[in-house]
């Protein structure tokens, strides 16, 4: 009866340890993909008139001076741009939205009017 208890304890403590082990793995699977879906990013491509566009936007609100700005690039994207002041904006998405649809490329002052309505 003795090597029967013997065999029936370490049973037991090879479950425990494999439940322990499936409650962690599905904890880090939980966090992992919260994380994913929240935090991870990538970056969004712009437009060359997009980029110049929120560089003026900056210039104005930040009431900067400077008369150059340069455009960051991934690739053969824009995705962001870099101001002589030293500000830069790069357009990050999180990677679990979908892809923009394609728009009609709008003129600048229509871009401005929609973002300056009173």
């Amino acid at each position: 009866m003795d090597i029967l208890n013997i065999c029936q304890t370490k049973i037991h403590v090879v479950k425990k340890m494999i439940e322990a082990t499936v409650i962690t793995l599905w904890i880090f699977f939980a966090v992992y993909a919260t994380w994913y879906f929240t935090s991870a990013k990538h970056y969004a491509p712009l437009t060359a008139s997009d980029a110049r566009i929120l560089w003026k936007i900056h210039k104005q609100t930040a009431k900067c001076s400077s008369r150059r700005w340069r455009e960051i690039r991934r690739g053969r994207k824009i995705v962001g741009f870099a101001c002589e002041c030293g500000y830069k904006y790069m357009q990050k998405r999180p990677i679990a939205t979908s892809t923009p649809q394609q728009t009609t490329t709008q003129s600048p002052t229509v871009i401005y009017q929609k973002l300056h309505r009173a």
